[in-house]
């Protein structure tokens, strides 16, 4: 392999990286913000432990969006088995800003979707029988996740290795 095209693979490596780590480090906020609230409703009533887990668990899925995309991307050159690709810089560039979409929108919407079911955690502390919209109003959020996740995949199918 010639060093650019061990750049190539870098910058592949790199998008890997950036999207489970924006993504992971959003959920682990997320997650928190959601457990934090949590834990304040638990001390009045531990009997809402199952929909207090369930709104905490939600911002999670961002980091697992990450993941699955870093999984793709590092299939796609064959670093998970076979030989690896040959990557001009240009090709591990184009899968590095693949990753971008889930890296950027996975953060910021994890964080989002934590606050929102801190929020809605305060909600069924007081309404239990409202959990139907308690778990609307972060799965909102989530859309942009999803979004994120679908571009990135899209973009990462657009590259020919």
């Amino acid at each position: 392999m010639t060093v650019l095209m061990e750049l190539g693979m870098v910058f592949t490596i790199l998008g890997a990286a950036l999207a489970t780590g924006f993504a992971g480090i959003g959920s682990a906020i997320g997650v928190g913000i959601a457990g934090e609230s949590g834990a304040g409703v638990l001390t009045e009533d531990p009997g809402k432990f199952g929909l207090v887990l369930l709104l905490q668990a939600l911002p999670g899925t961002q980091g697992i969006y990450g993941l699955l995309t870093a999984f793709f991307a590092i299939m796609k050159v064959g670093l998970l088995g076979g030989a690896p690709a040959s990557l001009t810089v240009w090709q591990g560039l184009g899968i590095m800003l693949a990753c971008v979409p889930i890296a950027i929108g996975g953060y910021f919407s994890a964080v989002a979707q934590g606050k929102t079911s801190a929020s809605c955690i305060q909600l069924i502390a007081k309404r239990p029988g409202e959990i139907g919209k308690a778990i609307i109003l972060p799965a909102m959020v989530e859309t942009y996740a999803v979004l994120a996740l679908l571009m990135s995949i899209i973009l990462l199918n657009g590259i020919q290795i």
